[in-house]
């Protein structure tokens, strides 16, 4: 594994980042178990889940797997740069209850206790706020952060979904109250389809010295071979996929990347990856295996290195919009 700092901290993580979501809905707790120690084995240090995962009537099971698999010791949590997230209203389905969600004061220090019950640990490492919230200010927020760092039940703090001037809110409201490190990393939907963060959010981000996590690296399984896998296996494209690929002009575009990749010996799915760690500011990608030949899979990009030829091929198919303001005023 190839490792990084994380933004401007001193922190070191992997260029792979272990998304969790799939473990509960998707993927029971002996594979999810079996896939975190292979992704420490392969030396990925950073795991990235939330405390709604799991969702619905399961909301935080993602995060009981988890703090389960912390508990089986072996230097498992001393190894992990944990993070995880708050926004999300944790109550059942249409139970909901004022302050029980977003970034009050109030929700986060329930939230982040909340967390660590679930997670079987002491502290987190990463604590992102996983949307804004319009209704709180940042110096609440931050006063909030400020009494969690101080009580050693954080260390650091990160954004997601955030777009660019929240992210610069966010981080002059830290400047200006002081002591304060401010954000330090933004999660973001970010791949070869959908390039709009490069205009605001990773300048943003660099300014300010975050790293940036891109989520849904292959857009939903529609950078990962899909066409290739639907002729070949017979397997039907779900969700995002198939509904990008009813649109005639997305599925020519998807085709001619299958196509390019194919010519030079290249899994799209490991391209996909591979190109977002040529990107500035990157940190690294979330990957979310379900299995344990998914999780090689993304392993294998990291020692990918694309041809200036394939690069260019890549961005001649999935044109960036280019930076602002250029790419929307002149």
């Amino acid at each position: 594994m190839k490792y990084t700092q994380l933004g401007r901290t001193g922190l070191k993580v992997g260029r792979l980042v272990l998304g969790t979501m799939n473990f509960g809905p998707q993927t029971d707790e002996a594979d999810s178990h079996a896939i975190m120690d292979a992704a420490l084995d392969a030396g990925i240090n950073l795991f990235d889940t939330a405390n709604v995962y799991g969702w619905g009537e399961n909301k935080g099971r993602t995060e009981e797997i988890i703090g389960n698999w912390f508990a089986k010791g072996g230097e498992r949590r001393d190894k992990v740069v944990l993070a995880t997230k708050v926004y999300a209203n944790m109550a059942a389905e249409g139970d909901a209850w004022p302050n029980h969600d977003k970034l009050s004061a109030l929700n986060i220090r329930r939230a982040v206790d909340a967390s660590l019950k679930r997670l079987r640990t002491d502290h987190i490492d990463l604590y992102q706020f996983h949307h804004i919230d319009r209704a709180t200010s940042f110096d609440e927020i931050w006063q909030a952060v400020d009494t969690l760092v101080q009580q050693g039940k954080i260390l650091y703090v990160g954004s997601s979904n955030f777009p660019g001037y929240k992210i610069a809110q966010a981080n002059e409201t830290a400047a200006r109250r002081g002591g304060t490190i401010g954000l330090v990393s933004e999660q973001c939907l970010y791949n070869l389809a959908e390039r709009r963060a490069e205009m605001e959010v990773i300048p943003a981000a660099r300014e300010y010295g975050l790293g940036v996590i891109p989520w849904s690296p292959l857009h939903g399984g529609l950078l990962g071979g899909v066409i290739k896998k639907q002729v070949e296996g017979g397997r039907r494209a779900s969700g995002r996929a198939a509904d990008s690929l009813k649109d005639t002009a997305v599925r020519a575009q998807i085709q001619s990347y299958e196509d390019l990749l194919e010519k030079h010996g290249v899994e799209p799915g490991e391209a996909a990856l591979a190109w977002l760690l040529t990107r500035p500011g990157v940190t690294g990608p979330i990957v979310g295996p379900r299995t344990g030949e998914q999780l090689a899979s993304a392993l294998r990009a990291v020692e990918l290195e694309l041809s200036e030829e394939v690069l260019a091929g890549l961005e001649e198919i999935f044109p960036g919009s280019g930076p602002s303001p250029e790419a929307f005023a002149w």
